[in-house]
């Protein structure tokens, strides 16, 4: 896989001004675009003039080939707007961050379990929150590990950064077991430590919707924006951050699905906002078919296979809500991290001028859950033709089963009722309008149908029209 430069970006935070300095680097280095890359870094997709660079000494950029520094990721995009644990705040992240400042030879992944944006277990040391305040859970996949292990204690908020000093510096022992790390690190540094007392519970949540302007509480929006390409556009970003300074904001978060979300736009800058999108002509109306997918950075054949798969699954119709897609192949080392996988295989060496087609294989995470971290094989060297089809299929059998796996653990206390009740449904981010509650953000009372809503009427999560709300039916369950 080829190597690119990467600028590292702590978290996936950038405050406006760190933002518009980035974008004058990469100007002065000749740049119209910077992409971003899976561990909410940012990449330079072309060669770097040194001579250049060395003008900007403010920016830490890892040349390819050179010694390995790493990039946090955090759930920080999530906070505040996506489900949270409840101590988790935007501002307990910042804090957090903060603590690291020395340059890390190890990936670390600083995720709240109750979010489903951002990975969990993509790290070689995985912080994640436990439901006591300030104490994290500790999951590791060191360099050689095939298999990733929970640490048997709880790690405290202000010391990750002593912790993770530890584990890098213990890695000459070459530990191998989770036992070992836990003697050697104990050994080594004074930890406020807690008792792992339950087991970690991931709830499973389907993949959000994390585009265009959306509301949070009754005065602020926030703003998601996501190019097909993975080239942000430098003019654009820069008037951006200044209107980022204009509106107050402080902070701006890259996502690990090459997109950025930008917080707590005040509800008298929303016209604002509106206009400047449209003067760029700024799509925020992508298809969830197409926001769900990881690709490689950089990598045009990738991207032809994903816009491929995207229009037959467009043609046919086809629903893939709460489905996530990667495409990957034999040279990549990264951890798989969504739903489903479409793995390019490495052709055979033969001699002579034989040209033989690319073949792929299909794999599915267990209840198509990413965090469980177990695969499996669905199909194997299949041609690309067959690939939409056979992703159809995966994406019905997720719909089959979604939800069985909670019902079968239910005891016969919790047996209920299934009752059929309609409801409307957002084409858009999905978010649904229950007559039986009415809509209290836009003082929609209780038992009021669909039908006397004014025209008006707006989706109360991403402001789509109203015409955009689908009457379904979903099965409501209610005690027998």
């Amino acid at each position: 896989m080829k190597e690119l430069n990467r600028l590292i970006v702590n978290g996936g935070v950038l405050s406006p001004g760190e933002l518009k300095y980035i974008c004058e680097m990469a100007e002065q280095l000749g740049l119209n675009a910077i992409s971003f890359g899976s561990r909410q870094d940012i990449i330079f997709p072309d060669k770097i003039d040194q001579g250049q660079l060395a003008k900007f000494d403010k920016i830490q950029v890892v040349e390819p080939g050179k010694a390995s520094i790493e990039n946090i990721v955090s759930s920080y995009v999530s906070a505040d707007i996506f489900p949270s644990t409840p101590w988790l705040t935007g501002d307990r992240y910042l804090y957090i961050l903060e603590q690291f400042k020395h340059n890390l030879r190890l990936r670390v992944n600083i995720t709240d379990p109750r979010q489903r944006l951002v990975p969990l277990f993509t790290g070689h040391i995985n912080f994640i929150a436990s439901a006591h305040e300030d104490y994290w859970y500790v999951y590791l996949r060191l360099p050689g590990w095939k298999q990733t292990q929970m640490y048997p204690a709880l790690v405290y908020s202000w010391e990750l950064d002593k912790f993770e000093l530890a584990i890098e510096h213990i890695l000459k022992e070459e530990p191998e077991t989770i036992e070992t790390v836990f003697e050697l690190v104990s050994d080594a540094v004074d930890t406020n430590n807690r008792t792992v007392d339950e087991p970690l519970e991931v709830p499973f949540y389907p993949f959000p919707y994390f585009e265009g302007m959306n509301r949070i509480g009754t005065d602020k929006y926030w703003l998601g924006l996501y190019w097909r390409n993975n080239l942000y556009d430098l003019t654009f970003l820069k008037a951006m951050c200044e209107l980022c300074a204009e509106s107050k904001i402080g902070k701006i978060s890259i996502t690990p699905w090459k997109s950025f979300i930008v917080k707590g736009i005040p509800i008298s800058a929303k016209l604002q906002w509106e206009k400047f999108l449209g003067k760029f002509g700024i799509n925020v109306r992508h298809s969830m078919l197409e926001l769900n997918w990881h690709l490689p950075v950089a990598n045009k054949d990738a991207l032809y296979l994903k816009k491929y798969l995207v229009t037959n699954f467009d043609q046919n119709d086809i629903s893939t809500y709460g489905l996530t897609f990667g495409i990957t192949d034999y040279e990549s080392s990264a951890y798989y991290f969504t739903s489903i996988v479409i793995e390019k295989n490495k052709q055979p060496e033969l001699q002579g001028d034989f040209v033989i087609r690319d073949t792929y294989n299909l794999l599915y995470a267990k209840n198509f859950d990413p965090n469980t971290r177990d695969y499996i094989m669905h199909v194997q060297d299949v041609d690309k033709v067959e690939l939409p089809g056979l992703l159809m299929e995966l994406s019905q059998l997720y719909f089959d089963q979604l939800g069985q796996e909670m019902e079968v653990e239910l005891s016969e206390d919790d047996v209920c009722e299934k009752k059929e009740e309609l409801v409307y449904q957002c084409l858009d981010c999905l978010t649904i309008y229950n007559e039986s509650y009415g809509d209290r953000i836009q003082n929609i009372p209780p038992e009021t149908p669909f039908e006397m809503l004014p025209e008006n009427y707006v989706c109360s999560l991403c402001e789509a029209p109203k015409e955009n709300l689908k009457k379904i039916t979903y099965l409501k369950k209610s005690n027998a």
